[in-house]
């Protein structure tokens, strides 16, 4: 979460456990080093590893859903 908070990214963690609740909000005791983020961002895949973006089904599919009725 920190890494990404730092780089600007908003990030919306999802947790229904008090303890990870609480863990989330201790991002904001530290901070990473450059050298640190540049380490994790060295590991990233530069793509998404839970959904396929590019996919044209799923994005017809996306594009299709309707917040209300």
């Amino acid at each position: 979460l920190r890494w990404n908070v730092q780089r600007g990214v908003s990030v919306i963690p999802k947790s229904s456990r008090p303890e990870r609740m609480a863990e989330n909000l201790h991002i904001w005791d530290f901070a990473l080093t450059s050298e640190e983020i540049a380490q994790i961002s060295a590991k990233t895949l530069g793509r998404s590893t839970i959904i396929n973006h590019r996919d044209p089904q799923l994005v017809r599919t996306l594009l299709g859903w309707k917040v209300h009725e």
